[in-house]
């Protein structure tokens, strides 16, 4: 019987395994190094879009979302000598399972073009959001601004013409005259030869007011059949032309635009509505150096029940304040809408909806806020309101900015009295 010899080569066998360790460690390297390149990758897409693209993972985003009094409670579990003076509130279980969806994914549940956003580049990066918001606003529905449907013929009539400073135009608007709303408080009696008890700005104006979308009007309102809430009659600059008279009875003298674009401009396009706009505030501060605040009023798109609230038995069209944040210095403007947003709370619960940003992807995105840091676009009520809610709306709003800028005016004029400057 022939014997077999098998001879193991030991030399050989441990080069072979060693050569194996070798490349499996090289791989395991590679994969590791790999897969936490890839993590930090993630991570910093993460970090940016939470800090970029939802407010709600923000502390201002999540005071945005609850209401004033739940918030103001938190703080005073953290700070006990704060006392807050909301009314206080809880979260329903609904809220509180949109907020960890939303404060853990991304995902606003009622968005759906959320669920895309965040694996399709550039969807969420510019979203329009929610600064501030007003007692029982849903944070869901913003403020809408649709392009005109229908264009109505040219009758000639001109309301104003562009830029002109004071203009009266608009022969063809209809206001249904004084509504029986609040006055104002009445100033004392005054004997002849007494100085005026009431401050004045004494015939300056430091108010102008004007409407980059002259045309927006309502469906009550309407006494044509058109498909489009867009009159050359009764429409928004009436809501303005209204601001304007309630401001000159708290003694703030204000300038009021009614410049009816689609007939000023030649080859109008609605798109342009700002552009035009803009040379109007620009040639007001040309030719009038006291403007101080500056107020482009709109009607917004939205249905009724988004736009409304009822205040001691009277309805009333909510104010959506709109920033624009192209404007690189759009925090001070922001700040002032925040004045005029918690003066109106305080006065009347609920009226304001908060103040909404928005960047050049979901609107305009400056809104000539840039020319002045008191300057603030206001969509008051929305296609369903009637004109005497909106009314009563700019009485409110008279009053608290009348008060703003008395305010202001102790500040930086302490020793000036009866006239302010």
């Amino acid at each position: 019987m022939k014997r077999t010899m098998m001879l193991l080569d030991f030399g050989k066998e441990s080069r072979r395994i060693r050569n194996l360790l070798v490349t499996g460690r090289t791989f395991a390297l590679l994969s590791f190094s790999s897969t936490l390149f890839f993590i930090l990758i993630g991570l910093a897409g993460m970090a940016h879009q939470q800090s970029t693209a939802d407010p709600v993972n923000s502390m201002k985003g999540f005071a945005a979302s609850v209401s004033s009094g739940f918030f103001g409670d938190m703080l005073e579990m953290e700070m006990p000598a704060f006392q807050s003076s909301g009314e206080s509130g809880s979260l329903s279980s609904k809220q509180i399972s949109k907020f960890l969806i939303r404060a853990l994914t991304d995902i606003n549940p009622n968005d759906p073009k959320s669920l895309l956003a965040g694996e399709l580049p550039g969807m969420s990066a510019n979203d329009a959001f929610l600064i501030r918001q007003g007692i029982g606003t849903d944070t869901a529905i913003g403020p809408e601004d649709n392009t005109p449907i229908l264009s109505e013929p040219n009758t000639g009539t001109s309301i104003g013409s562009e830029g002109s400073e004071g203009s009266e135009g608009s022969e063809g608007a209809t206001d249904p005259g004084p509504l029986p709303t609040t006055p104002a408080t009445d100033a004392p009696s005054q004997g002849p030869g007494d100085e005026p008890s009431e401050p004045t700005t004494g015939g300056e104006n430091v108010v102008f007011i004007y409407h980059s979308h002259n045309r927006e009007s309502w469906f009550p309102e309407l006494t044509e059949k058109m498909k489009d809430p867009n009159s050359t009659t009764t429409n928004i600059t009436l809501v303005g032309k209204r601001l304007a008279d309630k401001l000159e009875e708290e003694g703030v003298g204000a300038l009021h635009s009614k410049t009816d674009y689609p007939t000023a401009i030649k080859d109008y396009r609605w798109e342009l509505s700002y552009k035009y706009s803009m040379k109007t505030v620009k040639e007001a501060i040309a030719s009038s150096k006291k403007l101080k605040f500056f107020f482009d009023l709109h009607r917004d798109s939205q249905k009724r029940k988004y736009t409304t609230i009822d205040i001691k038995g009277k309805s009333y069209a909510q104010v959506y304040f709109i920033i624009g944040h192209k404007n690189p210095n759009w925090k001070e403007n922001e700040e002032f809408a925040t004045q005029i947003h918690e003066a109106l709370e305080k006065k009347y619960p609920g009226i304001s909806r908060g103040i909404w940003g928005k960047t050049a992807a979901t609107g305009n995105g400056e809104y000539n806020q840039s020319l002045a840091s008191d300057s603030v676009l206001i969509e008051i009520g929305g296609v369903d309101n009637t004109l005497e809610e909106s009314y009563r709306t700019a009485d409110a709003l008279a009053e608290v900015i009348g008060e703003i800028y008395w305010e202001d005016a102790k500040v930086t004029a302490p020793n000036t009295k009866g006239n302010a400057s």
